[in-house]
């Protein structure tokens, strides 16, 4: 039986992914003046097109809805490299604008995530202090 019904797992591993794209995007803004360096970027690998695509159960109360299930909705990701542009004359590929915005973005996202894990802990105190 999951105590939490899966939600801190899934926050611990969207967390997981925020910080690997914060580490990634400071990591192409510190070589943005290396010759030769390619971006990279963290993706995730199609999680809801694997879950649609394979046998996944959950209580469906229209035959219109998608199943679900907790093994194919496991977050994954993948660091790439961009390989396909060049904005500097010595082969870097970094626009720090973008790269500035990314980060921006990311850090918003990351903030989102630690006040909702914020809130369940303080949904739990509620609870164990019997509402008080």
């Amino acid at each position: 039986m999951d105590l939490f019904g899966g939600t801190f797992q899934t926050l611990e591993k969207s967390l997981d992914y925020a910080t690997a794209k914060n580490r990634t995007i400071s990591n192409n803004i510190a070589n943005v003046d290396t010759p030769n360096y390619k971006a990279k970027d963290v993706v995730f690998k199609n999680v809801l097109n694997d879950a649609i695509s394979s046998s996944i159960e959950a209580k469906r109360t229209n035959t219109k809805h998608i199943a679900f299930d907790n093994e194919s909705m496991q977050h994954s990701y993948r660091i790439i490299s961009k390989n396909n542009t060049m904005y500097n004359h010595n082969g870097n590929n970094v626009d720090v604008d973008k790269e500035m915005s990314e980060l921006a973005k990311n850090q918003i996202y990351y903030q989102g995530l630690v006040d909702r894990i914020n809130g369940k802990f303080s949904s739990l105190q509620t609870v164990i202090r019997g509402g008080r």
